[in-house]
């Protein structure tokens, strides 16, 4: 597939022209906490370009069953201010990774290890990266701790 580097970003423009090493996750960062923010800087360790394909609303729900505490916007916006995050991609359907990676000219694709095997047909593109989930730590937990101290 060919872009052409006028339909992308004038930040995705640097990043083709100075020819760095692309690191892309995806994820929905609900209830944004440190073991999102251990994610992120580990996966930009890997790389010097950090894009976060970020689940939208509609994504969340008609595919997950999820609904997410912050909109997709607050959500969008509360990445773009952490300083690991170079930029942020609508992710909306389970089969856009391959696509991503193209466009992108993705080097490095990094998502948890409770994803281990899942990804792997992305090898042929780039390399895969399962990184190991921050223990004790994950927006499932503290939606039901929160839960509880309801009761």
């Amino acid at each position: 597939m060919v872009y052409s580097l006028i339909t992308l970003t004038s930040k995705m423009k640097r990043v083709i022209l100075l020819n760095v090493k692309r690191v892309i996750t995806y994820g929905t960062f609900d209830l944004l906490h440190y073991g999102h923010i251990n994610l992120l800087k580990r996966a930009k360790a890997l790389g010097d370009y950090l894009i976060v394909a970020l689940s939208t609303d509609e994504f969340n729900w008609n595919e997950k069953q999820k609904k997410c505490y912050f909109s997709y916007e607050k959500r969008k916006q509360l990445l773009e201010a952490i300083r690991y995050v170079d930029l942020v991609i609508p992710e909306e359907n389970w089969d856009q990774k391959k696509t991503d990676v193209k466009e992108y000219h993705v080097d490095t694709f990094v998502i948890g290890d409770d994803w281990k095997g899942k990804f792997d047909f992305l090898k042929e593109l780039c390399e895969v990266v399962y990184l190991e989930r921050t223990p004790e730590i994950s927006t499932t937990q503290i939606k039901a701790d929160l839960n509880k101290k309801k009761d």
